[in-house]
């Protein structure tokens, strides 16, 4: 199964709904995304395409969030399943706002100029605070994620930053730390900041032999040690803890966020 996310902009929305619609199928699927049409000659070609894909055996669906009716109208008569992904929703909206869509209105709700910049602050302190790197700067995290190593930090600090504008630091419980009792100095004062990631043993085992293969780091009596020491500070010292081993870089941030209280920043 191959599947078209198309989209007269990043086609991001697109991807992500048509991604959890197809969550609910146990099928083997090919993705592509197709961001920017924005013009009928654009659209007729996805159609040429698509429909020969069709013609030689390939099973296709089309999820696409296009503004312009006409560029609507050639997508929807491709020789496939295609789901426009508002459509179902802008009627319904309409009624309930008592204001009709406009085809340009989906653009002027892009992200604002403050809310960007605000985002790339976040990066760049994310960036700038990353394994404990700077430690200086905690004064003005939004939180400050602790684990062992390879146990999701980095990512998470980035996501979110991309996502949410959070200034997310991050700093790694090493075998050093667990030779004194309590948290490392430099994290006391930032207490209520922080917020703890742990892993499988077995998991964080394969992530550090894929960088380090026969190492003591990788080592699974090493990985073993470094977990349970981990969890048990995050008990001792009451600190919020999240396993990270089966969950996605999309569902650690959401959980991170409703567990700790944070809002989105919009400015």
């Amino acid at each position: 199964m191959k599947v078209y996310f198309v989209s007269d902009g990043t086609a991001i929305t697109a991807e992500v709904f048509g991604s959890a619609m197809l969550s609910f199928f146990d099928v083997a699927v090919e993705t592509q995304s197709v961001p920017f049409l924005t013009t009928k000659d654009q659209a007729e070609g996805l159609k040429q395409q698509v429909n020969l894909e069709m013609e030689q055996g390939v099973k296709l669906l089309v999820f696409y969030t296009i503004s312009d009716v006409a560029i609507r109208e050639i997508i929807q008569s491709c020789d496939c399943h295609c789901y426009n992904l508002f459509g179902d929703l802008l009627s319904p909206i309409e009624k309930a706002l008592g204001v009709k869509a406009q085809p340009t209105a989906q653009k002027a709700h892009g992200m604002k100029e403050g809310v960007y910049d605000g985002r790339i602050d976040a990066i760049n302190y994310a960036l700038a605070n990353d394994d404990g790197v700077s430690v200086k700067n905690f004064e003005q995290a939004d939180i400050i994620l602790l684990g062992v190593s390879r146990s999701g930090k980095t990512p998470t600090s980035l996501y979110l930053a991309m996502q949410y504008g959070i200034k997310a630091a991050n700093y790694p419980i090493t075998e050093d730390d667990f030779s004194s009792p309590g948290l490392p100095r430099v994290l006391k004062a930032h207490k209520k900041k922080l917020f703890g990631l742990t892993i499988d043993a077995l998991r964080l085992q394969e992530i550090r032999s894929g960088r380090m293969a026969e190492s003591k780091y990788a080592s699974a009596r090493q990985c073993r040690y470094e977990v349970d020491e981990v969890e048990s500070l995050y008990r001792q010292e009451r600190i919020p803890f999240l396993d990270s081993t089966k969950l996605s870089v999309e569902e650690i941030s959401t959980k991170v966020m409703a567990e700790m209280h944070l809002v989105r920043h919009r400015q």
